[in-house]
Parts: structure tokens; C-alpha cells; sequence
């Protein structure tokens, strides 16, 4: 079965934006952003939320378009709507078993780009496998969590741990559930 993989950039305090869905202050550049974008590559197919893919719209995607060229697309929404022959696919019910239907088809690990509130319902219902965390050495003060309002306690279990010299930390868990947390 396939791995969810959240793979996402976060503040000290927990953060994955501002408020405002903005990203200001996190390290764009260097060598842990030359290293997400390569391991982006053994990824196809992305999760999203409806704010993270129409995030994207800011930055010049076309709505309906893939974010990711090389990826199939599942965008979790019960109000974004697409025109025939849009290149992504809209969940809008059943996401529970659209997921697994997806962790059982034959592929690479499953890139979870977010958002916060996504990836809380996801841990609430024991669907993320991995977290792949990007330490930016910056407070927010406040904005979007991690995992959004979800409470769930769960273990994980570091796999691997990079420092770079810009100050930022690869961090990548296993999630074990049930586990002592």
C-alpha cells in the first residue's frame, strides 16, 4: 500500500502560513529547496485541499490545471468545480474511500501538499504515514497549523534529520498510531 507523504515547510512554532495563506519569512532558496524540488520528482500524484490549490492561483496556475506537471491531481473540495477536461480531480464525497482507493493503485508514495486543515483531517482518520518537515527558523506568532484544529495524539519515529547552514532542519517521521504519544 502506498504511503500519504506530508511533506511541508513549517515555522518553529508550528506554522505552514500566515493567515493569509502567505508565506513570508520562509527560506525559499538553498539547498533544502533544491532537495524538496528533487523529491518531488518520485512523487505522482498530489492531495490537496481547495486553499492550497487555489493558492496556486497567485502564483500562475490556471484553475483546472496540474500545480505538479509529472503528477495526477486530487483536489478535496465540496465547492470547486472544474469544466469538462479540467486536468484535476475534484473529491468532493466519499474521501475516506477515494483515499484508499488511491493508497491501493500501484505507484510511488502519495505527496501530500496540504493544507493545514487537510492534513488534520487526514491524521484525525490515520491516513498520514510519513511527515516530512522543512524547519524554518522563523516564529509566526500565529497563522495556519500544521495540522489544523485536529488533537489527535500520535507517535512518530525520526527516520532522518539534516541541518543546513542557512538555519533550516529536515525532519522525516514515520507516524505510528496507537502509539505511545
Amino acid at each position: 500500500m502506498r504511503k500519504i507523504v506530508y511533506d511541508v515547510a513549517v515555522s518553529l512554532d508550528h506554522f505552514i502560513s500566515h493567515e493569509d495563506g502567505s508565506v513570508d519569512g520562509f527560506l525559499m532558496e538553498g539547498e533544502h529547496a533544491a532537495e524538496y524540488v528533487e523529491r518531488l520528482k518520485g512523487y505522482d500524484t498530489v492531495l490537496m485541499g481547495r486553499k492550497t490549490y487555489e493558492w496556486g492561483y497567485d502564483h500562475g496556475l490556471v484553475p483546472g490545471k496540474r500545480a505538479y506537471a509529472h503528477m495526477d491531481h486530487y483536489i478535496f473540495s465540496k465547492t470547486l468545480r472544474f469544466d469538462e477536461g479540467a486536468e484535476v480531480h475534484v473529491v468532493d464525497r466519499d474521501e475516506l474511500a477515494a483515499l484508499e482507493r488511491l493508497r491501493a493503485r500501484d505507484g510511488t508514495d502519495i505527496y501530500l501538499c496540504g493544507g493545514g486543515a487537510f492534513a488534520g483531517f487526514l491524521l484525525d482518520h490515520g491516513l498520514v504515514d510519513r511527515l516530512v518537515v522543512k524547519l524554518n527558523p522563523i516564529l509566526l506568532g500565529h497563522g495556519v497549523r500544521l495540522f489544523g484544529g485536529s488533537t489527535r495524539k500520535v507517535a512518530l519515529a525520526l527516520l532522518e534529520s539534516k541541518a543546513y547552514a542557512n538555519g533550516v532542519a529536515l525532519l522525516t517521521y514515520d507516524v505510528k498510531y496507537g502509539g505511545a504519544a
